[in-house]
């Protein structure tokens, strides 16, 4: 690599203050896995050292305080995604704490801590912690390329959501080079209009609003690591009852991610009556991939715009749906679970919905009114619930891998009350299965009292009113347990 002084420009004449990078997508650091090697010529490195790195001006080192003054150690190696970090925590004179361990090369550190210090006139990491917001979030980054990583144009630079134009500034200087290329372009470009004095109040207050949402979501690369289809049976058993055919079709997906490390180019399409677990199957999904998860209600959207958001020009703008759930999320890679999908194509007259979903089912990136930025859409896991296949338009019906739910059988609605609902419900009001005992017959009559509803909706409601009757009855009655055959279950509910 080139020699570099720590404004990551070439400069022959500074070769004492040299340093190399390399490439690490971990997501944590320890003892073995340092981001940053410390040369340690004095032996004063221990752990929990305190110190400063230094500015520019005075090369690429740390600057350990001790009993006997101040010693230098030369920084030897960084981590290409906490170079930028490095570098703007010595342009702000920002004493911290490390936490490190001696390695064959010199000291290793793995752990950065802000002692509190003032820059510019305001409290960073101690306020607000900044600078554990900042870790956390290039750990969860992808290491730049070599180009990014040597980059001469860099710019100076209420929970940590970054609202100020200072915190966006930071972060573009310590993050900028980990975000994708059209992202970090794009954030330049409002952070100029945040900035600005010669566009309007309105204009900036978009830009900075625009910002801090973008700058909000981790933005991951569409790389999956393995997942054990072992555990994600034992997690589809334990939510799920039943249900042989879904359970196979997920764990086909999860065979698939094995192999290729991304996710399938169709989502999963699941029809069947209300109440049979459609939304449960799309949670179970999120947990076994482990990633976050969000929800699109479409029987509550009829404008298009309502999913693509408004543009800036007017006062009220504001991103839709969509943006909102990327940035609830925090994440470019989740499960947009997309609820009665039968009802995308009930417009009002200004559009369709269903063609917005369309682009977002694509994988080709999607664009929001409001933030007017391609977002990155292939981690994204697309999991739809209908109750009616007919009023699925043929479009979007090929956009997913479709899977028909039957409703239960009675013998399945008996062993789902009997071993799943009723055992959680007296779990969460706080009664033993020794209080409130239904009998053999009293399970009977509870699904034959709803014979004729589909899914376990009523099932649940039933359980609950069961419960809350025997709970009554010890506590106001002074039973010690109260025991439901047919006769009390058809008196109870």
């Amino acid at each position: 690599m080139p020699v570099f002084d720590f404004n990551g420009k070439k400069d022959d004449a500074k070769v004492e203050y040299t340093y190399t990078t390399f490439k690490s997508n971990l997501r944590e650091a320890d003892k073995d896995h340092p981001i940053i090697i410390l040369s340690n010529k004095s032996g004063k490195l221990v752990h929990h050292s305190s110190g400063t790195f230094t500015s520019p001006i005075k090369g690429s080192s740390f600057i350990l305080e001790s009993d006997n003054g101040e010693v230098s150690e030369d920084i030897l190696k960084v981590d290409s995604r906490f170079l930028s970090l490095i570098k703007w925590l010595g342009e702000n004179h920002i004493t911290v704490r490390l936490s490190g361990a001696d390695v064959p090369e010199g000291y290793g550190i793995y752990k950065i801590m802000e002692m509190g210090v003032t820059v510019r006139g305001t409290k960073l990491a101690g306020q607000n912690g900044f600078l554990q917001f900042m870790l956390q979030r290039l750990f969860q980054s992808e290491a730049p390329s070599e180009e990014e990583v040597d980059i001469e144009d860099m710019e100076d630079s209420d929970s940590m959501k970054m609202t100020s134009i200072q915190s966006i500034s930071d972060y573009m200087t310590c993050a900028g080079n980990t975000l994708p290329e059209n992202i970090r372009l794009w954030a330049k470009r409002n952070l100029a209009i945040a900035k600005s004095s010669e566009v309007t109040p309105e204009e900036r207050r978009h830009a900075l609003r625009a910002l801090s949402i973008m700058l909000s979501i981790y933005w991951k690369n569409d790389y999956f690591e393995s997942i054990d289809p072992v555990k994600a049976r034992q997690i589809l058993d334990e939510e799920l009852y039943g249900m042989e055919k879904v359970k196979q079709r997920i764990i086909e997906t999860i065979i698939q991610i094995n192999r290729t490390h991304t996710l399938p180019a169709y989502g999963l399409l699941l029809i069947g009556p209300a109440g049979v677990g459609k939304s449960q199957i799309a949670y179970a999904v999120a947990k076994i991939l482990k990633m976050s998860w969000t929800t699109l209600e479409m029987s509550s959207i009829n404008d298009p715009e309502q999913l693509t958001g408004s543009s800036r020009i007017y006062s009220n703008a504001k991103p839709g749906l969509i943006m909102e759930a990327f940035e609830k999320a925090e994440s470019s890679n989740l499960v947009f679970i997309i609820n009665e999908l039968d009802k995308a194509a009930a417009g009002k007259g200004n559009g369709n919905p269903a063609d917005v979903l369309l682009t977002l089912l694509d994988n080709l990136g999607f664009t929001d009114n409001y933030i007017e930025c391609n977002i990155p859409t292939g981690g994204v896991y697309p999991i739809a619930t209908a109750n009616d296949r007919d009023q699925i338009s043929a479009p979007l019906m090929s956009r997913f891998a479709v899977i028909e739910l039957p409703d239960y059988t009675f013998e399945e609605k008996r062993e789902i009350f009997k071993r799943f609902t009723m055992p959680k419900i007296l779990k969460r009001i706080g009664l033993s299965e020794t209080e409130c005992i239904i009998t053999e017959d009293g399970l009977d009559a509870i699904i034959d009292t709803f014979k004729n509803t589909s899914g376990i909706r009523d099932l649940e409601q039933a359980a609950e009113h069961i419960a809350a009757n025997a709970l009554y009855r010890i506590e106001a009655e002074g039973a010690k347990s109260v025991t439901y055959d047919a006769v009390m279950v058809r008196e109870t509910l």
